[in-house]
């Protein structure tokens, strides 16, 4: 099933199966944003819509209902509130007394158990492959992998999500005390790293000695793997 037959069954259903302002919200609120979200973004790295629900209400902090753009709910793991957000609306033309409400909107949402992320409508349409990856790293952490994977592998990705957290290149002396391995197989992994140019050397000076590694230009290529 293709992309469009997909999203109207999948909106279908989700109109079909609620009443009064929950199903006006979703019939008036979902618009150009959050179906460009589906098909840049979601559709390409899911291939289904399966535990996702548009315009989801939840109660802020006030007992007010709010609707999220999506929230994807898996039974008794994860509850994740999506939202795509334009410059003017959350930006340009938000008050102080908005920017506050929305703030502790989110602090309030996660104090219930809810993880909230937001995209910039800009990335969605000009650089979904960001927000696919961002997406990606997001989902990961609450699906177990579906394949077998191999240290080796593993470890790689694991040097990899360490060298995106740093602020800064990375030494072989942190790779060392960050996971407890020798100097020998880090800097093995470093230089397969940097072949397959994921990481790029930092050399001292004019000199020929590496004494960091930062991320190469190819690194979101690992990611998206």
């Amino acid at each position: 099933m293709g992309y469009d037959e997909a999203q109207r069954l999948f909106m279908q259903y989700h109109i079909e199966n609620r009443k009064g302002e929950r199903r006006g919200r979703l019939e008036r609120g979902h618009g150009h944003a959050e179906t460009l979200f589906l098909r840049n973004v979601w559709w390409p790295l899911r291939g289904s819509f399966q535990h996702l629900h548009p315009e989801y209400e939840v109660t802020d902090w006030r007992g007010r209902s709010y609707f999220a753009d999506f929230a994807w709910l898996l039974p008794g793991k994860v509850k994740l509130i999506i939202e795509i957000k334009g410059f003017a609306s959350h930006v340009r033309d938000m008050d102080r007394q908005k920017y506050c409400n929305e703030l502790n909107r989110e602090t309030f949402l996660f104090a219930m158990g809810y993880h909230v992320i937001s995209f910039a409508y800009d990335d969605v349409e000009k650089h979904p492959e960001l927000c696919i990856t961002m997406l990606r790293m997001v989902l990961s952490r609450f699906e177990p992998t579906q394949t077998p994977i191999s240290r080796v592998k593993l470890a790689e990705r694991e040097m990899m999500r360490f060298a995106i957290q740093q602020t800064e290149p990375i030494r072989p002396i942190d790779v060392e005390r960050h996971f407890g391995m020798d100097h020998k197989t880090v800097v093995n992994l470093l230089r397969e790293l940097c072949a397959k140019r994921w990481l790029q050397p930092s050399y001292r000076g004019r000199g020929t000695r590496i004494v960091r590694y930062e991320l190469a230009r190819d690194f979101l290529d690992y990611l998206n793997a």
